[in-house]
């Protein structure tokens, strides 16, 4: 945890020197550090974890280059979690195949449904949704927000992180009692 606040500070400190006379960038730093140091998930592992769903992404969009697919990949401390829409099983399990031979992976949860892509009004609902879980989350003092990682797909909101059971149980009500919510799926790992 020290290093990680030691990068993060450092970066800030670097950051404030580079971007003298531009206090807003300044001040966007400041607010990044306090995520980096708060997040239960070392530097390392926040890195690895976009590098992991970056090259799940490469690779799916390489092995299907004809087809239709909307899938996105999420991973926290390296479990992955599989969302989106593809038109067969078969693609389904080979999705769920390439993040599970990714290097680092650790679990891969596939939520996959077998449909055609979503809508951009169906996508804009789904962000909707994610920004009034977390708005909510921000209100409960039971769970702090940079604890729980909140993903929509078709009403269907997943809370990931590394949380208590308490701090779960938390983040699942306030998730399962908002509006639009239709179902709700922890892939959390748990401290206690």
């Amino acid at each position: 945890m020290k290093v990680a606040y030691f990068l993060a500070s450092s970066l800030a400190l670097a950051a404030l020197l580079l971007l003298q006379g531009c206090p807003a960038l300044v001040v966007g730093a400041g607010v990044g550090v306090a995520v980096v140091a708060n997040d239960r998930r070392s530097s390392g592992t926040q890195l690895e974890d976009q590098v992991i769903e970056t090259k799940i992404s490469n690779s799916v969009a390489e092995a299907y280059k004809e087809e239709k697919l909307r899938v996105s990949a999420i991973s926290y401390n390296r479990v992955v979690l599989l969302v989106g829409q593809v038109p067969s099983e078969e693609i389904k399990s080979d999705v769920g195949l390439i993040a599970l031979e990714t290097p680092n992976v650790r679990y891969v949860q596939n939520e996959i449904a077998i449909a055609g892509a979503s809508s951009f009004v169906s996508r804009s609902s789904d962000a909707l949704l994610t920004s009034k879980v977390k708005s909510r989350l921000a209100g409960n003092d039971d769970v702090a927000t940079n604890h729980v990682k909140v993903v929509t797909n078709n009403s269907t909101v997943y809370l990931m992180g590394m949380v208590t059971r308490a701090e779960a149980a938390a983040a699942t009500d306030t998730a399962a009692t908002t509006s639009g919510v239709q179902r709700v799926v922890k892939v959390f790992e748990y401290l206690d």
